[in-house]
């Protein structure tokens, strides 16, 4: 938890995440994971899992990086949580994350008031792409590195995903 309210603070804050918050919490996540299942010198099960977890957030969240649809330092972060919690539970904070995006994100259209342009900018994005064209190249406003796009800090949504999937999982393991 500790990471991820880190990592909200600062993108709130600065519109940015550390690359040492990311690196922190994903060497706490490969000693923590060995640690914790130690079974022997030759088996290196936690750093397995830990490494796994990790591939599997850096990877999902650099296809989204590619397509500039996310920041660096949100990429690095979800590797990070999923070097913590390994690769079955990071799908299910990846699936809660998206879901409190996305409610974020509708907040953030209707307090605007940008729900026509809006659905104007998802009906553009996926012309483009039946193209195969990056919609960013056509409006800036859709490249989350253009300071013309319409932000929300990730690593905030991240964490809010996170803590909400551990609170449920903690709740769910004492019924």
């Amino acid at each position: 938890m500790a990471l991820v309210l880190g990592a909200a603070v600062y993108d709130v804050r600065y519109r940015r995440i550390p690359n040492w918050i990311n690196l922190l919490g994903f060497l706490a996540g490969v000693g923590l994971n060995e640690f914790l299942t130690y079974d022997g010198p030759a088996r290196w099960s936690g750093l397995v899992k830990s490494l796994e977890g990790f591939a599997l957030g850096f990877g999902v969240y650099f296809i989204l990086y590619a397509i500039r649809a996310m920041g660096a330092g949100d990429v690095k972060l979800m590797g990070a949580v999923g070097a913590i919690v390994g690769p079955a539970d990071w799908f299910g904070i990846f699936i809660v994350t998206a879901i409190v995006g996305g409610i974020m994100a509708m907040l953030l259209i209707l307090l605007r008031k940008r729900f026509k342009t809006t659905i104007w900018n998802v009906g553009f994005i996926l012309s483009e792409m039946k193209e195969g064209r990056p919609a960013y190249v056509g409006k800036e406003e859709l490249d989350v590195r253009s300071p013309k796009a319409m932000g929300l800090p990730h690593g905030a949504v991240i964490a809010v995903g996170t803590i909400f999937y551990i609170a449920v999982g903690l709740y769910l393991s004492r019924q």
